[in-house]
């Protein structure tokens, strides 16, 4: 039986020991290309914000308005400092439009209390199709607070999101998740492309960061720090190098295919014309961005899919292994599912750099990636166990695929720590810097059977959850 093992081992090594060792080398560079392009956007856009006229656009009402569309789900324990941080925002003119997505905790209940919301008569139309239409609306009392929330039955986010679109009055549409909070110029920093280019901007992104272990009062966070839990200061890194530099990096190519559904800014007519959210799509931020890729492109229109890499919007992430497994099954499984739907892309040069470069590249190295990595180190701890594979070829193995990792983290930390340092505390910058280390022992061989475990589910076609979210909330400061 050994022996049975030991050939089978040692004839697959012998195929794909190098491919596989080539492929670490591949993705590990494609991220630190990335984050270099990152860089290079970074110190240009410095160089831009001096000479930007955000102050005036403060108060210019020829600027467009925004309305804030937030789906909420039993999120008793943030929604009303998400909503006061959304009210506070720094801009002209902006609504918040909150979708209780028929919550079985208290989440209406608080809003009411905190907002003394009132009902209201009002007719929704019925631009984007939905599957649930409002049972209740309700503003303030005070008749001039721009908040409006809408109680509805549970039809998932998507359906909420369309609802909250359909209702909303402005030509800009930020979604932002329930138990999320945004800088109080993030409105005036996303929206800015669509003030110096409204023809051709078509949807930004805004930077989305952790908010666990931060303090926060009057709904904005007034003091950054890593959070104590393990899991939240991987995250942390995670986010900061994938969804931050990385997107970053594809917006200076010009190849932005994903944005963030925690914090996105879209043109209402579009989303209208493409008929909003997919409810049928697990992943439906990619999914959308997608569509509005293919829509302009077979139409031959110019246009701008932009990260914003300064406007801050700070999320909970779960703190919890059960929880984050569910969380990173759901989008590996709706990654699959987006590029299959939109397959046609692959390649293709009539979808211009995004057919060409993006969607490729997220083929390649985000889909297959977790199951490229299970057999190259299932194979070579196997073929280093049974006598096969030498030390040295072992250890050249974790350098490139695990240590160059650690370098590409690093590079990501050291980047946002010189243009933006948000974590100032040497605590916080300890805890990041360890995090790289720490991600990949342990952490990324789970985050691999996690993603494995989503694709199958996506190919079993079992049915679709969006799970549940224990939020702890967020750590606020009371003013004196």
């Amino acid at each position: 039986m050994i022996e049975t093992l030991r050939v089978v081992i040692a004839t697959l090594l012998d195929v794909i020991a190098w491919p596989i060792l080539l492929y670490f080398l591949l993705i590990n560079s494609s991220y630190l290309v990335l984050v270099i392009a990152a860089a290079v956007d970074f110190r240009g856009t410095r160089r831009r914000r001096r000479h930007s006229g955000r102050v005036e656009r403060l108060g210019s009402h020829t600027a467009p308005g925004v309305s804030v569309v937030v789906p909420a789900y039993n999120e008793e324990a943030g929604v009303v400092e998400a909503a006061r941080s959304l009210l506070g925002l720094r801009y002209h003119r902006h609504e918040v439009i909150v979708v209780n997505d028929g919550s079985s905790d208290d989440t209406l209940r608080v809003l009411i209390e905190a907002f003394d919301l009132v009902r209201a008569d009002r007719e929704v139309p019925y631009e984007i199709p939905t599957r649930q239409t409002p049972r209740g609306i309700y503003v303030p009392r005070d008749g001039y607070t721009r908040l409006t929330v809408i109680d509805k039955a549970n039809s998932g986010r998507s359906d909420s999101v369309n609802v909250g679109i359909n209702t909303s009055v402005e030509d800009l549409i930020i979604c932002v998740d329930g138990d999320s909070l945004l800088d109080p110029d993030a409105l005036l920093i996303v929206t800015e492309p669509f003030a110096d280019d409204p023809l051709r901007t078509a949807a930004t992104g805004g930077v989305v960061r952790v908010a666990n272990g931060c303090t926060i009062r009057s709904g904005q966070v007034i003091d950054v720090r890593m959070s104590r839990n393990v899991l939240a200061q991987i995250q942390a890194l995670e986010y900061l190098r994938s969804f931050f530099l990385g997107r970053s990096g594809w917006s200076k190519l010009r190849a932005l295919i994903l944005i963030s559904g925690a914090f996105g800014c879209f043109r209402r007519d579009l989303l209208v014309e493409v008929g909003g959210l997919d409810p049928d799509s697990i992943g439906e931020d990619f999914e959308l961005v997608m569509r509005i890729h293919r829509l302009l492109r077979e139409r031959g229109q110019e246009y701008s899919v932009t990260f914003v890499p300064e406007p801050v919007c700070w999320t909970e992430v779960p703190e919890t292994l059960p929880v984050l497994r569910k969380q990173r099954a759901r989008w590996h499984r709706g990654l699959w599912e987006t590029l299959v739907k939109h397959r046609v892309m692959f390649g293709n040069p009539r979808y211009g750099r995004a057919g060409v470069l993006a969607v490729p590249y997220y083929w390649a190295f985000e889909l297959f990636a977790p199951l490229i990595e299970a057999v190259g180190l299932v194979l070579m701890v196997l073929g280093f166990a049974l006598g096969l594979v030498n030390p040295t070829t072992f250890w050249l193995f974790l350098a490139v695929a695990y240590g160059y990792a650690i370098v590409v983290a690093l590079a990501a930390a050291a980047v946002d720590e010189v243009y933006f340092s948000r974590y100032y505390r040497f605590g916080s910058l300890l805890s990041l810097i360890s995090s790289a280390v720490l991600e990949n022992i342990g952490y990324r061989q789970l985050h691999v059977v996690w993603r494995l475990r989503g694709w199958w589910q996506a190919l079993r076609g079992t049915e679709q959850h969006w799970g549940v979210m224990t939020r702890r909330g967020f750590t606020t400061e009371k003013v004196s």
